[in-house]
């Protein structure tokens, strides 16, 4: 993944941590198994596509907490 998609990416998880109102550390625990994980977006990690993948499934299964 690019530096720009990478970006791309967080600032949709930023987006929905905030209509959501979810912790960083919850949304990591809860869609990946990982506390840390937009943390380290946050300071440039780049995600593989399949944790990518698996980020967006979590949103896209929660619709109510977007209402």
């Amino acid at each position: 993944m690019d530096q720009s998609s990478a970006h791309a990416f967080l600032a949709e998880i930023e987006a929905f941590l905030d209509q959501a109102q979810m912790s960083p550390s919850g949304f990591g625990r809860a869609a990946l198994g990982d506390p840390n994980f937009v943390r380290d977006l946050r300071v440039g990690r780049a995600p593989s596509l399949r944790l990518v993948d698996r980020a967006r499934a979590f949103m896209a299964a929660r619709p109510e907490e977007l209402a």
